[in-house]
């Protein structure tokens, strides 16, 4: 097992180029096998998560290859809809191997998923959505198994706006008879993205990225060539690592429409963030300012950006509150970073940061794949050294992201 050794100090300068979306791969790999025919995926980052998909696929019969970034699954020689329990349990996307299966096959028998121990992972939407077009769902032995004898369209209202029951009831509604209507769905970009690559293959998706979506059943979807949208995480991490340091950092290959409320609260804390078409370049302040944060759905403040703006907001000036609306189990970095002199208290999904000049050097341990990235960025301006153990989680998530700080400027080495 890695870890990362940080020396802080150093401003991040430069210019780094972000990966493709984490949430659109892991949706589109499954998508794959509801085509009757060769799909090719582009722009994929090189994730253990995606390993592991393909590796899944490949255990069930299907062929699925990836390097230089793209993904291409062959689905024809699909033998059976029980994908390997060991390693579904390994990342949290494996449901959406229930929707595409259930629709490819009319059964599907999934393992319940792994992924980052950020609290609990309640399915009662996905199950909701896929009964109300027809299946029957049981859950026995920490496995969930659907059934149907033909899905049909219905009108599904989602009791929360979930991301996976959006795109699970999508990989199964796309061959059901009918037309299925989501309403309440979760309107991020990545959901408009997985739309575009099911129409790209046949299907016919109207209204993703709002809050209803239809969905027009058709009898059969061929393969794609498809792109995907670079990662907002991602970017969302860098720009304010480069805020955290002080550092002009340049980022490529961004779409600044999705970054909308992190360059606001960035701006809030004295950087100055300048989007371009495809770029957005960050240039932090001396010290950071303090800002209060509450996550939301898409657009409000994601709650993939929480870990590392929380981080950045131990070191700001003045007192701020962070409150996590979204997972309960999402400020274990904070714990970690008290041990780096950070001053927190927290109050049930609250936490009050009163920020320090500076955070000191310590051993510390990621525990879900933001937290480990987070704990990173502390080390960069921390006084002395921090070994960061719990890198696996931040591998993930993010491709290479320690060398793409190392090339920014940071002293960073994994060991």
């Amino acid at each position: 097992m890695s870890a990362i050794l940080v020396k802080g100090g150093n401003k991040l300068k430069g210019e780094v180029s972000v990966n493709g979306s984490k949430y659109v791969a892991l949706a589109a790999i499954p998508a794959a096998l509801l085509a009757n025919s060769q799909v090719v995926l582009e722009n994929i980052p090189d994730l253990s998560d995606v390993r592991v998909f393909c590796e899944i696929l490949e255990g069930m019969g299907a062929r699925a290859s990836f390097g230089g970034g793209v993904v291409t699954i062959d689905p024809r020689g699909l033998r059976h809809a029980v994908p390997n329990p060991a390693l579904v349990r390994q990342l949290r996307a494996s449901y959406y191997l229930l929707g595409a299966l259930l629709g490819r096959f009319g059964e599907a028998e999934v393992a319940l998923p792994g992924g980052d121990d950020i609290g609990p992972r309640p399915i009662d939407q996905h199950v909701k959505g896929l009964c109300a077009l027809g299946a029957e769902t049981k859950i026995l032995h920490g496995h969930i198994k659907a059934t149907s004898v033909g899905l049909k369209g219905a009108s599904v209202y989602l009791d929360v706006a979930s991301v996976g029951a959006t795109i699970n009831i999508m990989l199964s509604a796309v061959l059901a008879e009918g037309q299925t209507i989501i309403v309440n769905a979760y309107p991020a970009p990545w959901i408009i993205d997985l739309a575009n690559m099911l129409n790209a293959m046949g299907a016919r998706v109207y209204g993703a990225g709002t809050e209803t979506i239809r969905i027009q059943g058709v009898k059969a979807l061929h393969g794609c060539q498809h792109a995907i949208i670079p990662d907002q995480s991602e970017a969302a991490t860098l720009m304010i690592a480069a805020t955290l340091t002080g550092g002009d950092v340049t980022l490529q290959n961004v779409i600044p429409l999705h970054l909308g409320s992190v360059t606001a609260k960035l701006r809030e804390t004295g950087a100055v963030v300048l989007p371009t078409e495809d770029s957005i370049r960050v240039i932090g302040p001396q010290r950071p300012s303090a800002v209060n944060v509450k996550t939301l759905p898409y657009p409000g403040f994601f709650t993939d950006f929480q870990a590392p703006m929380s981080t950045l907001l131990t070191v700001a000036e003045g007192t701020s509150l962070v409150t996590e609306t979204i997972w309960e189990d999402r400020f274990r970095h904070l714990e970690e970073l008290i041990n780096m002199g950070a001053k927190v208290r927290f109050e049930g999904r609250s936490a009050y940061i009163e920020g320090v000049p500076k955070l000191t050097g310590a051993l510390v341990r990621g525990t879900d794949l933001r937290a480990a990235a987070s704990l990173v960025m502390a080390g960069m301006v921390a006084e002395g050294e921090t070994l960061v153990e719990g890198i696996m989680h931040m591998d993930r998530g993010y491709e290479k992201l320690d060398q793409k700080l190392r090339a920014l400027g940071a002293d960073i080495t994994r060991q």
